[in-house]
């Protein structure tokens, strides 16, 4: 699967962006999905996961409450909406998938076997 990630930008502290990220393939509904991030000098960190079909999600603790990650299948993409942001979520956003039919959500970078080429997300005080 190829993954094609979009919506970063230039936000004001306490700002909203929504990221998008596109997916190729007939089998989409079959992956499960996270956003990664990573900022400048700092290794790459998990965001967000969703399965499947959307109904189980899990977030990093830095941004509960404040991110949302949900899914189209027949749009085959997956989003990820920020609010509340802070400069300290200032980062190149990554989604990724999983392996085929690998149906837990995990955390680790090792766990997702594609990735999308990145978005900038940039936050400012």
């Amino acid at each position: 699967v190829q993954l094609q990630a979009s919506g970063g930008g230039l936000v004001q502290a306490g700002g909203s962006l929504r990221l998008a990220c596109a997916a190729s393939g007939r089998t989409f509904s079959s992956y499960v999905m996270g956003w990664f991030r990573q900022a400048p000098g700092k290794e790459r960190e998990f965001v967000a996961a969703i399965s499947w079909s959307g109904s189980s999600t899990y977030y990093a603790d830095s941004v509960k409450g404040r991110f949302t990650i949900s899914r189209d299948n027949a749009k085959n993409t997956v989003y990820l909406q920020m609010n509340s942001l802070k400069p300290e979520d200032t980062a190149v956003y990554y989604c990724a998938a999983r392996g085929y039919l690998d149906s837990t959500l995990q955390v680790g970078v090792r766990a997702y076997h594609y990735w999308g080429q990145g978005t900038l997300v940039t936050v400012s005080s």
